[in-house]
């Protein structure tokens, strides 16, 4: 997952790089306390739905790049036997998104803590929304 993702950004990096040149137009990077989308995915055997939270934002119009936080709600199921959480958990994640006019494209990283059967690892995810 980890070499998509930076396919995915090697290749966004180059396309910008093209598009300034052919199109004579600038860039903009701006920090934003929230940018005003709305992102439902799948991440670790469940879901997600998340907003956008504090960023930093490169403005290649039509194309927005966000690297950020992610304020977000989790729904997973735990396995059966073992010690259950809620379904719906509240969480803060942190990861790239793509927006192309008012669709975004989204790669988050969210952390699960250490537990008393498993190490705390990363878990990448995916997910597709709309950009207000």
């Amino acid at each position: 997952m980890i070499r998509i993702l930076f396919y995915v950004l090697t290749i966004s990096a180059q396309l910008i790089s093209v598009n300034a040149n052919a199109q004579g137009s600038p860039s903009k990077i701006t920090a934003t306390l929230c940018d005003g989308f709305i992102i439902a995915g799948y991440v670790n055997d469940g879901g997600f739905i998340n907003f956008g939270g504090p960023a930093l934002k490169l403005t290649h119009k039509p194309f927005n790049f966000i690297l950020g936080m992610l304020p977000s709600l989790k729904f997973k199921e735990d396995r059966t036997g073992a010690t259950k959480n809620s379904f719906i958990t509240p969480t803060l994640g942190a990861g790239l998104t793509i927006a192309y006019k008012h669709i975004a494209l989204q790669a988050p990283l969210y952390y699960n803590a250490k537990t008393a059967s498993g190490n705390g690892r990363w878990h990448a995810g995916i997910g597709l929304g709309y950009k207000f």
